[in-house]
């Protein structure tokens, strides 16, 4: 207290000016309407400034917030798109709403961890067993396949990436429906993978799109990506073709994991097929 006393004291001269300073400002513009309209004026350009900059750096801050929102709401707004639903009777014809039961549904989760350069590349994604995620499902995002869930603990998954050289899952030209298999064998490059044993009669067109059959995890048409090339190495009598991905690998940061309600009956009935046989 007594060095702000003696601090005052020494510089009374300048606190007093300050005073009558801002005194006299006060009285100039209380008492003139040109200036009071244009202090007012200023006053407001300048909180307005003030506030849409905290407004910007607010809605920085809350950006994870939305994001995972909108994560969110994509996943509900997937399990109610038509391909998420089959139908419930053998007379196709009648087109009732009733009809339509829901096959998959989709559950959000955030990539914490990812890699593109490796052979056999893997996702770590922050859902597990307890939100409902299990071994064997597939990984989709807003622009196409991105893998399957090779092992899970309670609060984590492990996705084995479309970018592993294990990658088979069954695929389909759009324009014929032409089945074949989505691999990725292409030297290690992040941006490629190949549709191999497809008919030669196929015919398939640069720039068309490969998408899920709906024989494998997937619901029918997500995308892979879009044919590059239409001669790709070891075709032999099946022809082999290039897809340009459609995910890029290194911004993935949502995921939805396809939960299909038929996946372990399928399954099942299968591997007492293929025991039969």
């Amino acid at each position: 207290m007594r060095n702000l006393l003696i601090f005052i004291t020494k510089y009374n001269a300048f606190f007093l000016f300050l005073i009558f300073e801002v005194s006299s400002l006060f009285i100039y513009v209380k008492y003139n309407s040109f200036q009071k309209a244009t202090f007012i004026t200023s006053t407001n350009k300048v909180t307005g400034t003030l506030y849409a900059q905290v407004s910007q750096l607010y809605g920085y801050l809350s950006l994870k917030e939305v994001n995972d929102s909108l994560a969110h709401e994509n996943a509900n707004l997937r399990g109610q798109l038509k391909s998420s639903y089959y139908v419930d009777t053998v007379e196709k014809h009648k087109v009732v709403d009733t009809i339509y039961k829901q096959q998959y549904s989709y559950i959000v989760a955030k990539v914490i961890n990812n890699s593109i350069n490796r052979r056999n590349n893997y996702i770590t994604i922050n859902r597990g067993s307890k939100e409902g995620i299990a071994k064997d499902m597939g990984v989709i995002c807003g622009a196409g396949v991105v893998g399957q869930v090779v092992d899970v603990s309670d609060h984590l998954a492990i996705i084995q990436s479309v970018l592993h050289k294990n990658t088979r899952f069954s695929a389909m030209l759009v324009n014929n429906k032409e089945i074949g298999s989505f691999v990725w064998d292409n030297d290690l490059d992040p941006t490629k993978g190949l549709l191999i044993d497809i008919q030669n009669n196929a015919q398939p067109k640069l720039g068309e799109q490969v998408v899920t059959s709906g024989y494998s995890l997937f619901p029918t048409g997500i995308l892979f990506g879009r044919i590059t090339n239409l001669h790709a190495k070891g075709g032999g009598l099946l022809l082999n073709v290039e897809v340009a991905l459609a995910v890029d690998f290194s911004k993935l940061q949502y995921v939805y994991v396809v939960n299909n309600k038929f996946a372990q009956e399928q399954t099942g009935l299968e591997a007492v097929q293929s025991k039969n046989e």
